[in-house]
């Protein structure tokens, strides 16, 4: 079973969710897909086994046999492309790897090139593994990426997806497969709005999901009514504890700081299916 951890916004405890969940379930893999600010590792003690390098398709032009006739350029909807007299530039900044200039060039003088975007790297920690997406700075294929990680998921076992936040297509990419998403949110004005756009988007993709409110007692009621109102599921509320952020402040999962959270863990993983939990 994928089980992805999600947000509308950051700062909410997606990651110390998903750390303190991967813990409750041995043989777990962990896929970290907040490529471009990835964090789980800051708390994985393990060894890094492997790392990889995710490649993309980039075009390049042979202007022996480019008659400029535009088509490629016409075809990118990512500006990636332009004809400046009868010369195609290209833009790899831009580019989305999907190969459909070389398809609709009608001299094929386009192949591609393998470009380096970013990496996944993964660190077995005791009984569970992370697998780290790392998009490279300055590039813009952070789903591609995401997409390769995925590809990483369990085969038989649990995978927990700790998503990027948001509700942009990094996000949807990292929830598309996923069996159940647990939304973290926070109990003020900004939780409440950036919760209702990720409660719209699972809605439109029609993913089973529920809510864990973080750090409840610090702000007020106006989730619980909205959650109530639009009948969502309210899984756990987690007060703020001095303990669990003096452990994360060191390196350390929520449950090194507050152990007693492992109960109401564990009764969150049965609620959304996650196999050998009872």
């Amino acid at each position: 079973m994928k089980l992805a951890i999600a947000s509308g916004k950051g700062g909410t405890g997606k990651t110390t969710l998903a750390v303190a969940l991967a813990t409750l379930l041995p043989g777990c893999r962990l896929l970290d897909a907040d490529v471009e600010e990835p964090n789980a590792r800051l708390f994985v003690k393990g060894e890094e086994l492997e790392s990889r390098t995710v490649t993309m398709p980039i075009p390049v032009v042979n202007p022996d046999t480019c008659t400029g006739c535009g088509a490629c350029v016409r075809f990118c909807r990512f500006n990636a492309l332009a004809l400046a007299g009868r010369r195609i530039f290209v833009f790899e900044e831009l580019c989305h790897g999907c190969g459909g200039c070389s398809l609709v060039c009608p001299t094929r003088a386009i192949h591609e090139k393998p470009l380096p975007i970013g990496a996944l790297s993964t660190i077995l920690n005791d009984t569970w593994s992370l697998v780290e997406g790392r998009l490279n700075v300055g590039r813009m294929a952070a789903p591609l990426v995401i997409r390769r990680l995925l590809a990483q998921a369990n085969k038989t076992g649990e995978t927990i997806i700790d998503c990027p936040p948001g509700t942009s297509c990094n996000m949807v990419t990292a929830v598309r497969d996923a069996d159940y998403t647990i939304l973290v949110t926070e109990a003020t004005a900004f939780g409440l709005q950036d919760l209702s756009l990720a409660v719209n988007t699972m809605r439109k993709l029609k993913k089973r999901f529920g809510v864990i409110i973080n750090r409840a007692d610090l702000g007020d009621d106006r989730v619980r009514r909205y959650c109530a109102d639009e009948s969502v599921k309210i899984h756990l509320e987690i007060p703020f504890s001095r303990e669990i952020a003096q452990a994360i402040a060191n390196g350390k999962t929520m449950l090194d700081g507050a152990p007693e959270f492992e109960a109401q863990l564990r009764s969150v993983l049965a609620q959304t299916g996650m196999g050998g939990i009872a």
